[in-house]
Parts: C-alpha cells; sequence; structure tokens
C-alpha cells in the first residue's frame, strides 16, 4: 500500500506520486473525494484545499460518493492514477463512503496498489475508528452513521491540526482530545506541516 496522510500541508504530495506512478501519463488524474466538505458549502476552506492540489498541474476528477452508484464510483476508479480524500467532517466522510458500498471497494483498490492521499478527515478515516475525532467534528453531521469503525488501513488514529495553530482546533480541544481518547485508542498527533507515509517499507512521519 502506499498512503500519504496529511494533516494541513500538502507540499510531499509531488513526491509522493512520483514515487508511487514514475511511468504514469502527464498529467496525473487524481480522484477528488470531497464528501466530508460537502455540509461546508463554499466555505473558504472547501476551495483553498482543492485549489492547492490543483496547483500542482494534476487533473483533478471530482467525486462526491453520495452522488455515485457503486458501479459507477468503480468505473471513476478504474481511471486513476491515484484518490485523494480531502479534509472535513470526518463523520459525514464516513457515512457517504457506506452510503453504496464505496467503502469496501475503495479499501480493496488501495489495497491492490492504488495511492491513497488523505487530509484531515481523510486522514482520520484511514484508522481503526474515527471515534476519537468526535471532540473536533460533529458526529450529528451523519445522523445515519452508527459504527465508527475506520477503514482500517493503518493500526493508529490520526490525529490532525496536533500543533494547535488552526484556530478551529485550540492547543486546548487537542489536549481534551487526547485525554478522553489516548486510553482507548493508539493516536498519531499530526502537526500541520507533518504527514504520515505509508509503504511497503513501514510508516514514517515526514515533513508537509
Amino acid at each position: 500500500m502506499n498512503l500519504l496522510l496529511l494533516s494541513l500541508g500538502a507540499s510531499a504530495v509531488p513526491d509522493f506520486l512520483s514515487g508511487c506512478r514514475p511511468a504514469a501519463s502527464i498529467p496525473l488524474r487524481l480522484g477528488y473525494i470531497n464528501d466530508a466538505a460537502a455540509i461546508y458549502g463554499d466555505a473558504p476552506f472547501v476551495a483553498a484545499e482543492r485549489d492547492q492540489l490543483a496547483a500542482f498541474g494534476y487533473e483533478l476528477l471530482d467525486l462526491r460518493l453520495r452522488d455515485l452508484t457503486l458501479a459507477e464510483f468503480e468505473a471513476a476508479l478504474d481511471g486513476l492514477d491515484a484518490v485523494y480524500v480531502a479534509g472535513g467532517n470526518t463523520f459525514a466522510l464516513l457515512e457517504a463512503l457506506r452510503c453504496n458500498g464505496g467503502e469496501e471497494l475503495l479499501v480493496e483498490r488501495v489495497r491492490a496498489g492504488l495511492p491513497y492521499i488523505g487530509l484531515s478527515a481523510g486522514s482520520i478515516v484511514t484508522g481503526p475508528s474515527i471515534e476519537p475525532a468526535s471532540i473536533m467534528d460533529d458526529p450529528g453531521d451523519a445522523p445515519t452513521l452508527k459504527d465508527f469503525t475506520g477503514l482500517a488501513l493503518i493500526d493508529r488514529v490520526v490525529l490532525p491540526h496536533a500543533d494547535g495553530q488552526l484556530p478551529p482546533y485550540p492547543p486546548e480541544l487537542i489536549a481534551n482530545t487526547v485525554a478522553t481518547y489516548g486510553a482507548d485508542f493508539p493516536l498519531l498527533l499530526l502537526h500541520d506541516d507533518q504527514a504520515l507515509l505509508v509503504s511497503e517499507d513501514g510508516q514514517r512521519v515526514i515533513s508537509s
């Protein structure tokens, strides 16, 4: 598997993709899964995240899983060089992944070699559970989601924005999350200039 799990900064993306797809055609085609941000409408951070990825010159295919059948999602994945799962509400994201069976398909493709890039919620959802995100995000934004089991692509729960520099996630909120969930879940705290790189060689935190 090849995963790049971002907190906020995305500067590690080009090196990650060139390492995963050295012989791929240019521009690389990325599936941009944005269900986590859908509830925020036109909030500036939604456009800013997509813009920083587009600035690298990739061709982005916007995918709203709630609007796709499983067959449509599968067909879209067939034409991609990588998948990017955007930030927003982690619970809304997992709910969307489960609405049409996309969760199992995505896990299958990533385990088979499709590179996965996640940012914030897109990083959290790859772990064994998203429950530790309950203080950062509102589970009420995913009213049908009853099971908080994550994709289990990694064995830790990424806690993004852990340096407390982003206004919605001050140091007190991060400390509260660790105090509440740290004994029950293996947490990985990532600063906004860090990312977790997952490859056949193992896992390591890198700059981003």
